[in-house]
């Protein structure tokens, strides 16, 4: 049969393709193996990245959308999974998409530069209830989060997704369901037709979500683990995928360019979850070189610029941050996605905490006024040097006429400027502590350094599963 439409390949020729080589390697090389194979350094940054994630979520679970998703789902979904920070048991796949959900609240869940997303978000919720299902040991759940990051991370590396995508909620559904498949003990073929079943879950992400502040936007990563949790049970009922679906989504349907050699490229060598990101700033990432760039300028003048001192600050940066220049943010989340109003916000309230992004910071007219006097341009040299780096030049005009200047070329906490393990873990303190108070938040770090050597993971999802501080004593 010969068809002559553009883009239309006859059925007769695609079923010629058959399962790729490299999602064979990827299944005997997850299938056998175990949190031992792990390289130090990849070991010690999958339980930062649990633990920072958790930080997230509970965190993210005391906002009033969460709190009330919580409540609306509690009723018809009970279960033996809590909902982190919420201290309430929900049903695998329901506490797997609320959990999601609240680390994604703040902008505050950790990511990697390279596959342009944040991994660990869209696996750690749903490893967390296939680890409780399975009575996994600790190691077990450490090393699924680490394999279902790193697939899903290369995805992100492979794949060029349209620029009106966002990537939430795209390639992280094929991470969640390859952390499920290990933990449950799945043999390669297994593995393989799991992540098969995944790759049709990307969701269709608008980028304009961020850009105009829809939260729908922070449940994309909640869908992603709960489906990842779906393609699972749909393998295990002998449900089939495409022989080679992550090809098909990934280079003509969601993204325009996908390169299959990227997907086991020094596999078990080159870990991804080892060249992650750790975010401080409550903002986009985008954000943070400037806002870098900014302390820098601010410790050189003492330590603070009053907000009447400035006449204006300009921006030179790469695209994607200089895309971020809304000076009017309607509420918090487009607040976190507005450059002008994250540098404003911090120096009138010294730092980009989550506090400075709230409605009453929003709302605060000094930083309204100096967010309509930042400039944010894109300098295409900065764009060029994407994805290693991320540049931003910034000048902050005062109107007694003297410029204060300063360029970063990454943001802190990337791989080439890295948190210390102490600050990443004083990062979830900072967020947890709140949630649980001090004793607690202590026991659920302490249940995750113990993980290595656990039998279970009894001990963390019980500690998980406790009453927020202010809820348990009211």
């Amino acid at each position: 049969m010969t068809i002559v439409t553009p883009g239309v390949v006859p059925a007769s020729q695609l079923l010629k393709t058959g399962r790729p080589a490299w999602l064979t390697r990827w299944g005997a090389f997850a299938e056998g193996f175990c949190f031992a194979d792990l390289p130090a350094d990849a070991a010690e940054r999958t339980m930062l990245v649990l633990l920072d994630c958790i930080g997230a979520i509970a965190a993210g679970m005391q906002e009033a959308e969460t709190r009330a998703l919580v409540r609306r789902l509690a009723g018809e979904s009970a279960g033996a999974d809590p909902a982190i920070g919420a201290g309430v048991g929900l049903a695998g796949g329901v506490a797997a998409f609320v959990n999601g959900t609240a680390g994604t609240m703040l902008e505050l869940d950790e990511g990697n530069q390279y596959a342009r997303g944040h991994p660990g978000i869209h696996v750690v919720p749903a490893a967390l209830v296939a680890a409780r299902r399975t009575r996994a040991t600790g190691a077990a759940l450490l090393a699924s989060i680490a394999l279902g990051y790193e697939i899903g991370a290369r995805i992100g590396i492979a794949s060029k997704l349209r620029v009106t995508m966002h990537p939430h909620g795209t390639w992280g559904s094929v991470g969640a369901a390859l952390s499920v498949a290990v933990l449950y003990g799945a043999a390669a073929d297994r593995i393989v037709e799991t992540v098969n079943i995944a790759s049709s879950f990307g969701l269709s992400t608008s980028r304009r979500t961020m850009l105009e502040g829809a939260t729908v936007r922070n449940s994309y990563a909640g869908l992603s683990n709960q489906l990842g949790l779906t393609a699972w049970d749909l393998a295990e009922a002998g449900f089939t995928g495409e022989a080679d679906g992550i090809a098909t989504v990934y280079d003509t349907v969601i993204a325009d360019r996908f390169d299959p050699a990227q997907m086991d490229e020094a596999l078990g060598e080159r870990w991804e979850i080892a060249r992650n990101y750790f975010k401080r700033h409550a903002a986009c990432r985008y954000t943070h070189g400037a806002l870098d760039a900014l302390a820098e300028i601010v410790a050189r003048a003492g330590g603070r610029i009053a907000a009447d001192e400035v006449e204006r600050i300009e921006v030179d940066t790469y695209v994607w941050a200089a895309q971020l220049d809304g000076q009017e943010p309607h509420n918090m989340l487009a607040a976190k996605f507005s450059l002008p109003f994250a540098l404003a916000t911090t120096i009138v309230h010294g730092a980009a905490t989550v506090e400075a992004f709230r409605d009453e910071a929003r709302a605060n007219e000094t930083a309204r006024a100096l967010a309509r006097h930042v400039v944010v341009r894109e300098d295409p040299d900065l764009t060029a040097r994407l994805p290693g780096l991320r540049p931003a030049r910034v000048r902050v005009i005062l109107k007694d006429g003297k410029t204060l200047a300063a360029e970063v070329l990454t943001n802190r906490g990337d791989t080439e400027d890295p948190y210390s393990a102490d600050e990443v873990r004083e990062k979830f303190r900072e967020l947890a502590e709140p949630v649980w108070g001090r004793d607690h938040a202590a026991r659920v770090e302490a249940a995750v350094a113990a993980l290595p050597g656990a039998s279970s993971t009894d001990e963390l999802i019980a500690a998980l599963g406790v009453v927020p501080r202010e809820r348990s004593q009211s």
